[in-house]
């Protein structure tokens, strides 16, 4: 993930923090925070400005001095999932074997599943709704996924698989769809045998070598 979704080369959004201290700093962290549970639950569409300083306890007045905008809340709650899946990848790469780490990521979709069988994975259901706009919002929801698919792929590359790019979309592939049947069929159990399955399926690459027959 670190390859893709750090802040480096990308144009900073006009409305982003740039860390002021104090007061200010802690309100707008506040703002990002809830917009984050407020659109993870409702929606993008369904979600007002209103709803999230009401969640945030702030004014809606006092929204307007950090973020002129819904869109550029929405640009500051995709920079906090980066910068949370920037963390999760440095926590999953202490891990001294790849196919360690890639499990420690199938086990946050287990830890998590009774809130992702309500609501599905937050960063899917977020880029899906943005899927559909042909807009800025769009492109920067899809480098979380590029940065985690480029993440998945070195680990794989370090197990000595010369498919690994194919193996890790393979990979968020299954994350990302076992939290959408989950959330579909409201079964958190689901969750939990699918995430079995994928670090079977992972042991199992992990102890085939590069010749061994693609999966």
């Amino acid at each position: 993930m670190t390859n893709s979704v750090g802040a480096e080369g990308r144009p900073p959004a006009p409305e982003r923090f740039r860390g002021n201290a104090g007061r200010g700093a802690g309100k707008r962290a506040r703002l990002v925070t809830a917009a984050r549970q407020v659109l993870y639950e409702q929606g993008v569409e369904k979600a007002t400005l209103a709803d999230i300083a009401a969640a945030a306890e702030v004014p809606l007045g006092n929204v307007y001095y950090y973020f002129k905008t819904k869109d550029a809340l929405v640009a500051a709650v995709i920079d906090s999932y980066r910068d949370g899946y920037d963390g999760l990848s440095a926590g999953f790469n202490q891990h001294q074997r790849p196919a360690d780490r890639l499990k420690a990521f199938v086990r946050v979709l287990i830890a998590r599943q009774d809130t992702m069988a309500r609501f599905g994975c937050p960063v899917g259901s977020l880029s899906s709704e943005l899927g559909k706009q042909e807009d800025d919002l769009r492109a920067e929801a899809g480098t979380i996924f590029a940065g985690l698919i480029d993440w998945a792929e070195a680990q794989f590359l370090e197990m000595g698989r010369d498919d690994a790019r194919e193996l890790a979309v393979a990979l968020v592939a299954a994350y990302e769809g076992t939290a959408l049947l989950a959330a579909a069929l409201r079964d958190p159990a689901l969750i939990d045998t699918e995430g079995a399955r994928l670090e079977r399926w992972i042991d199992s690459l992990a102890g085939a070598g590069p010749q061994a027959a693609r999966s």
